[in-house]
Order: structure tokens, then C-alpha cells, then sequence
């Protein structure tokens, strides 16, 4: 079994040749990117939200990107019920993009798009009797490296899912690079050790941090990244550390990361965080590492308040 686990995982590492550099992706100039016609979007939005009968956690990343004269598009959606575990939605996967969309989201047979984040945005899919409304989306994070983009925001939000009704809150995730199209091209080490987190503070506010080993999109998105929005008011995590407290065995040459503690300062306050990582949903084992999503619970600690979270983990190991 051993001998078989490293046959795959040589294979893997030399079917991940990069194909691009991050100076290329940096550095290109939008004269050479007409040329070369090479492009990636990315917009990725994750709900908390509760109603009478508990908490929903509803995830939906659309990717989409341009290469030559092809033009690609793909959902990633999972859903999460606290009565039900993680439920099936249709439309996961690739699918057509024949509007050829890319700064805008292209609708899908199984989910559209409205509205902008000044506006609001609505998705909407009738196979899955699901639709979000964001409200007017605050920008939090902004980045910038060449003609790269980075944007991280949050909403008030509403989600309507088999008749029921549920109000939370939203981070949405937003990233342009040019040069670069993982729908087509294999590339090495974008994500490494990945860790994404995105939280709800008490039902009303929110919690996001991402850190990473890889250095291939540090310049833009950070190793370490993360605030919090209390009474809709947005802070930096200031004097961040944290990290993983625990993992668990994967099946393969790698470990789940179970568990995080950390501390930092915000609006003048010291707090404490505790988060605990359970109902991994494994998604994808690549024997050397994975992709998993899964429920994080704890606890944002300052002097003797403890102050309830809960949201979304994503896993890129």
C-alpha cells in the first residue's frame, strides 16, 4: 500500500508543471495580455444565516476564465443544514460559458446572477428551490499587485431554501488574475496548507482569516489575512497569531488541520479565539494532500465575554 501511495504521488507532482510564474502574472502588461488572451475570475460567496429551526451554511464559488478562444465557467457549491448534515445541490461542476462572461458572473443552467456589490447581488437557482440576496456588499480588502485583483466583502444577506427563510450574513470573495487559468492549465503550489475561515460573530457579525504556506498568490492575497465586523464596524486583525492547535490523519501523506487558536487586537480590545473544525466534508484526496470543507464552532474571548462563532472552514492542503 505504501509503495502504491508514493507511485501516485510521484505521478501527481509531475503532472503539476507550472505553466506560469508569479512574475508573469504580476508583471504582464495589459498590451501582452491582449496578445496572449490568458485570463481567470473568480467570485466566491459564504452565507451563515438562522432561522426556527437552526443554522444554514451555503457556499457558491463560480470560476470562470479565458483561454485563446475558448472561454470556460464552473460552480463549486456545497450547503450545509444543522438539522441534516451537508446536502446535494444540482449545478456542481463545469458548465458552458457561451456569453463568454468573465468580469461578470455567466449564469449556468442551474444558477444566475443579478445586481452588482454596490446594489447587491442575488443568485438564484430554481433545481435547487435556493436564492441569496446580499445587501450592498462593504468592501473590506482591496489588493492590488500589476493588473491582479484581490477583494474581500461583507452583507447582510437572506437566504430562501426549501421554503424556508433564513437571515445571516455573507463574505463574498472576489479575484482577477491575468496571465494565469487554472480551468486549462495545470500549475504547481498555488495553494499550500490553506486554510480559509469564515465566521459568524453572535448571528450579527463576522469573522474571516486565511493564512497559507504558498507563496504563489502572497503578493496578492497575504500569507495571514483577516478582520472582524462588529455593529458594522470593520477592524483589522492587528498583532495577529494564530495557527492550528490540532490535526487529524488524512488518507494519504498529509493532515487535516482540526482546530485553531490565536489572538489579536481590534478597536482597542485584546480577544482570544478558539475554533474547532467538525463535519469535514472531504471533497478531494490527492494523496498528497486535499480539499474539505467543514463546519467551525468557538469562541471569540475578551476578559470574561465569550462571544459564540460559527461558519465555514475551507481546507487546500
Amino acid at each position: 500500500m505504501k509503495t502504491a501511495f508514493v507511485v501516485i504521488a510521484v505521478v501527481l507532482l509531475s503532472a503539476c508543471s507550472s505553466t506560469a510564474s508569479q512574475d508573469r502574472i504580476f508583471s504582464i502588461t495589459a498590451e501582452e495580455l491582449a496578445r496572449l488572451r490568458l485570463a481567470y475570475y473568480s467570485d466566491y460567496f459564504s452565507f451563515v444565516g438562522w432561522d426556527e429551526k437552526g443554522a444554514v451554511a451555503f457556499a457558491i464559488d463560480t470560476n470562470r476564465g479565458q483561454d485563446g478562444d475558448s472561454w470556460q465557467a464552473e460552480h463549486f457549491v456545497v450547503l450545509y443544514d444543522q438539522q441534516s448534515g451537508w446536502r446535494s445541490l444540482q449545478g456542481n461542476g463545469a458548465y458552458d460559458n457561451a456569453s463568454r462572461r468573465l468580469e461578470r458572473i455567466p449564469d449556468s443552467a442551474y444558477f444566475s446572477f443579478s445586481g452588482d456589490q454596490a446594489s447587491g447581488m442575488t443568485v438564484s437557482s430554481a433545481a435547487n428551490q435556493l436564492q441569496l440576496k446580499t445587501t450592498p456588499i462593504n468592501t473590506v480588502i482591496a489588493t492590488a499587485a500589476g493588473l491582479s485583483r484581490y477583494r474581500l466583502g461583507v452583507a447582510a444577506a437572506t437566504l430562501e431554501w426549501q421554503g424556508r427563510r433564513l437571515e445571516g450574513r455573507v463574505i463574498h470573495e472576489y479575484l482577477y488574475l491575468p496571465a494565469f487559468n487554472r480551468l486549462t492549465r495545470r500549475y504547481a503550489d498555488v495553494f499550500d496548507d490553506f486554510h480559509g475561515i469564515y465566521a459568524v460573530i453572535d448571528k450579527r457579525g463576522d469573522f474571516y482569516f486565511h493564512s497559507q504556506d504558498s507563496d504563489f498568490l502572497a503578493e496578492l492575497t497575504g500569507h495571514e489575512e483577516g478582520f472582524v465586523v462588529f455593529n458594522g464596524e470593520v477592524t483589522p486583525l492587528l498583532g495577529f497569531k494564530g495557527g492550528v492547535t490540532r490535526r487529524q490523519q488524512a488518507l494519504g501523506f498529509y493532515r487535516w488541520p482540526s482546530a485553531w487558536a490565536g489572538a489579536f487586537q481590534a478597536a482597542g480590545t485584546d480577544y482570544n479565539f478558539v475554533l474547532t473544525l467538525s463535519h469535514r466534508n472531504n471533497i478531494a484526496n490527492w494523496v498528497i494532500g486535499g480539499f474539505a470543507m467543514g463546519i467551525v464552532t468557538g469562541e471569540l474571548q475578551a476578559g470574561k465575554r465569550r462571544i459564540p462563532l460559527f461558519g465555514l472552514g475551507e481546507l487546500i492542503i
